[in-house]
C-alpha cells in the first residue's frame, strides 16, 4: 500500500569485499521508504517467526507474515483516526510514541511509518517533564504510549484538544479523557480492519522519525533522521554481519534508541528472529535461545566478563592456576598474532623481522592455544549459547581487558562508531579486519575527516583531531533549531561529530575521547578521561570510575567498588571488615565506613596506581592523585546513565559537587 516517488540515492563507494557480502543478502537497495520493505520480506519469510517475547505473559511471537499485516492493520486504524499523508515535500504529521521494548512497539513504529506520519519517540520511563516537552516541542498530533500508568503520569499536563487520539499498546481498558479518543491496542486493531489503507507517497528525503538527545544539559534536542538515513543503515550493514534466514538475535537495548532500532530493522530485513530480553534475563537468554547476533554496550559485555571471572575465582587452587596459565600464554599468542597480522594499533608498521618474529611465536603459541579453548573457552562460549558468530559494541569505547578476553575465548566482537544523528553507524570493525581499540573502516557511501582543533586544516593519518563525517545516513537536522544545525553541519555538509580521534593509514577509525569530556589540567595539559577510565576498569575492584580535574593541579576520581570481589579479598586477607554484599540497596553506615577505611582505600589507591601506570601511552600527568570511593553506583534509576549506560558527567559533577569540592581541597 506504499506508493513510492523515484528518487537517486548517493552514489555508494563499494569495495569487491562489501559487493560480494551484500550479494549474498536480500536486495532493498530500490526501495525509498522503510514501510516498503516489510511487504517483501513476508514474502521472502512468511512463516519465519520474526519477533518473540518469551517475557511477556502470555509469551508472544509473530511471523514475517503477521507482522506485515498487523503494520498495515494498525496504519490503517490511524488513518481511520484522522491520521493522513502529506505531499512529498512537506514534514509529514508525528505521533508521540512513549514506550519501550516489545513486538507491539515495533508494529506501533512501523504502522506509523506505513500511515504516512513520523514518530518521536523516547522511554515511557523518561521524566515526566522531558516527555511533555518532547509532546510539545514535535508538535505531535496523536500520542502513543506504554500503558494506563504512562498516561496517568502525564494526563495532569496534557491537552488533549491538541491531539487527535491518545492509543495505549496495552489491552487494558482505556479510561475516558475529555477532547479526545482513547484507545487499547486491540480496539485499534479492530478499526483497522473495517477501513481501507489509503496509499502513501514517500521518499529517502521524507521525515521518519525524531530521536530526542538525552538531554544531560538543557532542553533536549530532536534528531530529524529520514527514510534515507535509516536505508542508508538497512542496506550497507551487511558489509559487517551476514545474517542467515532463521538466524535469532537477543534484543536487550531501547528499541527506540537509534542503534539498536537500525540494527533491528536490517537483521528483520534479512529474516532473522528478534528476542526481546532484558538486563535481569539475558544471562538466561543466552543459553536459553543461544542466538547467532547480539548488539549491546560495554557495560553488558564487562557483565558477562565479570560472571565468567567469578567462576574462575570459584575454582579449587589447582584449577585456578591452570586457568590463569592458559590465559597468559592466550595473551602472548594473540598479541604476537596481532603484530603479525598487522591489527595492532600500538606497532601498526612493524619492521618486517618484528614481524616475522611474532608470527613465529604465534605459530608456536597456537597448539597451547587451541588446548586451552578446548579445556577452558568452550566452556565461557557455551555460557553465551555457543552460537553466536558476532556481537557488536557500540556507544562507548571498550576497555582493553575487554577486547583481550573475548578474543582470547573466541568471541568475534565488533565494535562500532556513531551517532544518533547519524543513524547511528560510521564505521565498524569487519571479521577481517577486527583491529583491537580502533572503530573500524568507513561503512559505504561514508567520508570522514580528522581537522585541528584550532584551524579546523585537515590532519594526515595518525594524527588527532577533531572527526567531521558526510554521508547518507547525516540526519537533517535538529528539528525547529536551525542554530544548533548550523554549528552541527557546515555549509558543506559536514558534521561536527564532537569526537576526538584519528585515522590509521589503512582507514581504520580510533577514537580517543569526546572534545568536551577533555579535562585541561591548570598546566594546560589536556587529559582524555576515556581511556584512563578503561584502564582503570581492569582492575577487579573497580566497577565504575569517573575522572575529575578541569581547571585542577590532577586528576582526582570517583570509584564505585566491585563489592563482592572486595569481600572475596578481605576474607583472602583475614580483614573482618563490615563490606556490603550489594551496593543495589543503600549500605548501612558501619559499610560505608568499611568502604572508606584505610584497608580498602590503601587498595584501591594501589590498583589505580598500577593501572595508569601501564597504559602504554602513560604520562605522569595522568596519575590520579586522590579519589572518593561512592556507595551507590552510577545506574538509569538514578538518572545517573543514559539508556545506553554511558556515565552522565555532568549530572554527577552536579549531584556530588560538595563531595568533589571537598576532593580537591585535601
Amino acid at each position: 500500500m506504499i506508493a513510492s516517488t523515484p528518487s537517486t540515492p548517493s552514489p555508494w563507494t563499494l569495495s569487491d569485499r562489501d559487493r560480494a557480502y551484500l550479494a549474498r543478502l536480500v536486495d532493498y537497495s530500490a526501495v525509498q521508504c522503510l514501510p516498503e520493505i516489510w511487504p517483501i520480506a513476508a514474502q521472502y519469510f512468511t512463516n519465519i517467526v520474526a519477533l518473540q517475547a518469551p517475557h511477556l505473559k502470555p509469551a508472544f511471537q509473530l511471523t514475517y507474515g503477521e507482522l506485515a499485516q498487523q503494520i498495515q492493520t494498525f496504519a490503517a486504524g490511524l488513518q481511520s483516526l484522522g491520521i493522513h499523508s502529506t505531499p512529498a515535500d512537506i514534514l509529514p504529521q508525528r505521533i508521540a510514541l512513549f514506550a519501550d521494548n516489545s513486538p507491539r512497539w515495533f508494529i506501533a513504529d512501523q504502522g506509523m511509518m506505513t500511515a504516512g506520519t513520523a514518530n518521536a519517540v523516547r522511554s515511557h520511563q523518561a521524566d515526566r517533564d522531558e516527555l511533555l516537552y518532547i509532546l510539545s516541542h514535535s508538535e505531535a498530533v496523536g500520542l502513543v504510549v506504554e500503558n494506563q500508568a504512562t498516561l496517568k503520569k502525564l494526563q495532569s499536563h496534557l491537552d488533549p484538544s491538541s491531539l487527535k487520539f491518545i492509543l495505549l499498546l496495552t489491552d487494558e481498558t482505556p479510561i475516558p479523557l475529555p477532547g479526545t479518543e482513547v484507545l487499547n491496542f486491540s480496539q485499534l486493531l479492530e478499526r483497522g480492519q473495517g477501513y481501507t489503507l489509503q496509499p502513501v507517497i514517500q521518499h529517502r528525503g521524507t521525515l521518519a522519525t525524531l530521536i530526542y538527545t538525552s538531554g544531560t544539559t538543557g532542553q533536549p534536542k530532536g534528531v530529524m533522521l529520514s527514510h534515507g538515513n535509516l536505508l542508508h543503515q538497512i542496506t550497507t550493514a551487511g558489509t559487517i554481519v551476514q545474517p542467515e534466514v532463521g538466524d535469532k538475535a537477543l534484543s536487550i537495548l531501547p528499541t527506540w534508541h537509534s542503534y539498536e532500532r537500525s540494527v533491528e530493522y536490517f537483521l528483520l530485513s534479512q529474516g532473522c528472529t528478534q528476542i526481546y530480553t532484558s538486563i535481569r534475563q539475558v544471562k538466561k537468554d543466552l543459553k536459553t535461545y543461544a542466538p547467532e547476533f547480539m548488539v549491546s554496550v560495554p557495560r553488558i559485555w564487562e557483565s558477562v566478563y565479570e560472571g565468567a571471572q567469578q567462576q574462575f575465582q570459584s575454582q579449587p587452587d589447582r584449577k585456578r592456576k591452570l586457568i590463569a596459565t592458559c590465559f597468559g600464554l592466550s595473551e602472548t599468542f594473540i598479541k604476537a598474532k596481532r603484530t603479525w597480522q598487522r591489527h595492532n594499533l600500538e606497532q601498526w608498521q612493524p619492521n618486517p623481522l618484528a614481524q616475522l618474529k611474532a608470527g613465529l611465536q604465534a605459530l608456536a603459541l597456537w597448539p597451547l592455544h587451541g588446548l586451552a579453548t578446548q579445556l577452558i573457552y568452550k566452556q565461557v562460549k557455551a555460557a553465551t549459547g555457543g552460537n553466536l558468530k558476532q556481537v557488536i559494541s557500540g556507544g562507548g569505547s571498550l576497555a582493553p581487558h575487554l577486547e583481550l578476553f573475548y578474543e582470547i575465548v573466541g568471541i568475534d566482537l565488533l565494535v562500532g562508531y556513531g551517532l544518533t544523528e547519524t543513524a547511528p553507524i560510521l564505521s565498524a570493525r569487519r571479521s577481517w579486519r577486527n583491529v583491537r581499540g580502533s572503530s573500524g573502516l568507513l561503512m559505504p557511501g561514508t567520508e570522514l575527516k580528522v581537522v585541528d582543533l584550532e584551524t579546523r586544516h585537515p590532519l594526515p593519518p595518525h594524527q588527532r583531531g577533531l572527526v567531521l563525517a558526510k554521508g547518507p545516513q547525516v540526519m537533517q537536522g535538529y528539528f525547529q533549531n536551525p542554530e544548533a544545525t548550523a554549528k552541527a553541519i557546515d555549509g558543506q555538509d559536514w558534521f561536527d561529530t564532537g569526537d576526538l580521534g584519528y585515522v590509521t593509514a589503512q582507514g581504520d577509525v580510533v577514537l580517543t575521547g569526546r572534545a568536551k569530556d577533555t579535562i585541561v589540567l591548570s598546566n594546560g595539559e589536556n587529559i582524555e578521561p576515556q581511556p584512563i577510565e578503561d584502564a582503570c576498569l581492569r582492575s577487579p575492584y573497580v566497577d565504575q570510575i569517573m575522572l575529575l580535574g578541569q581547571d585542577e593541579k590532577a586528576l582526582a576520581a570517583l570509584v564505585v567498588p566491585n563489592v563482592a570481589n572486595l569481600r572475596a579479598w578481605a576474607t583472602s586477607q583475614n580483614l573482618a571488615l563490615d563490606l556490603p554484599e550489594t551496593l543495589d540497596t543503600p549500605p548501612t553506615a558501619d559499610q560505608i565506613a568499611a568502604l572508606n577505611g584505610d584497608a580498602v582505600v590503601a587498595l584501591l589507591r594501589q590498583e589505580l596506581a598500577r593501572e595508569v601506570k601501564d597504559r602504554p601511552s602513560y604520562r605522569p600527568d595522568d596519575r590520579i592523585n586522590t579519589f572518593q570511593v561512592l556507595s551507590e553506583p552510577f545506574t538509569m534509576t538514578n538518572g545517573l546513565l543514559t539508556q545506553t549506560l554511558k556515565v552522565r558527567r555532568p549530572l554527577v559533577q552536579e549531584r556530588y559537587q560538595d563531595l568533589i569540592r571537598d576532593l580537591f581541597s585535601r
